[in-house]
């Protein structure tokens, strides 16, 4: 694959770190296409879970991929649209498996994130970690630097029990376009973060009433 329509916006050769995305979903699927067509060559696939049905309208999944795994799907996507190494790890992060590099978390409850902030806070092997949300129309996206002690007061602050979460009506809770545009704002966060680029570490932006938060 060439780059050269993006090497003013972003040259490959410039990522030096594998990435980790944890969650292959509706955050974690679109992602996983933008980076690799952005040129990110060493990608790790991580999440238990299988492609149902209800998953295609709102995942970067195809018809045949139903009852494969996530990660699998996934992988032969990014295989059949990009130059990218893909390994994948077909199971859930429990805090015991080994983390490097940019890690990208697009899991979708609190206690998942919980247990990836606990293996990613001050480890000095994870120089970006980034975490994704999605609820319906609302996207939001922290940019934070493990070590750095204002990433994480401000990290924690958004850190809470699942039972205190907004619930959305079954009916209310994802489309497609929520993914790609998260997905666009993780890569983007990327770029910037590897050019040393002035990066918000908190976004939130709600499509509907096109209304947002930055800090």
């Amino acid at each position: 694959m060439t780059y050269d329509r993006q090497l003013d916006i972003l040259d490959p050769s410039v990522i030096f770190y594998p990435v980790t995305l944890i969650g292959c979903g509706g955050i974690g699927s679109p992602t996983s296409l933008v980076l690799a067509k952005m040129g990110c060559s060493d990608i790790t696939l991580m999440d238990a879970d299988e492609v149902e049905e209800h998953n295609l309208p709102n995942q970067l999944f195809r018809l045949t991929d139903i009852d494969s795994k996530k990660v699998v799907a996934c992988q032969a996507i990014l295989q059949e649209f990009s130059t990218c190494s893909v390994r994948i790890i077909p199971e859930m992060f429990n805090g015991t498996q080994d983390l490097s590099g940019i890690v990208i978390s697009g899991v979708d409850n609190m206690a998942a994130r919980q247990t990836i902030w606990e293996k990613v806070k001050y480890n000095l092997d994870i120089p970006l970690y980034i975490d994704a949300r999605l609820g319906g129309e609302v996207v939001q996206v922290f940019t934070i630097q493990p070590c750095q002690i204002e990433d994480i007061e401000l990290y924690e602050k958004h850190l809470f029990l699942d039972e205190e979460a907004e619930i959305l009506p079954c009916t209310a809770r994802a489309i497609m376009y929520t993914g790609f545009v998260v997905a666009g704002l993780i890569a983007s966060q990327s770029k910037k973060w590897l050019k040393n680029e002035f990066l918000y570490h908190y976004i939130s932006l709600d499509l509907k009433t096109m209304t947002n938060v930055l800090q």
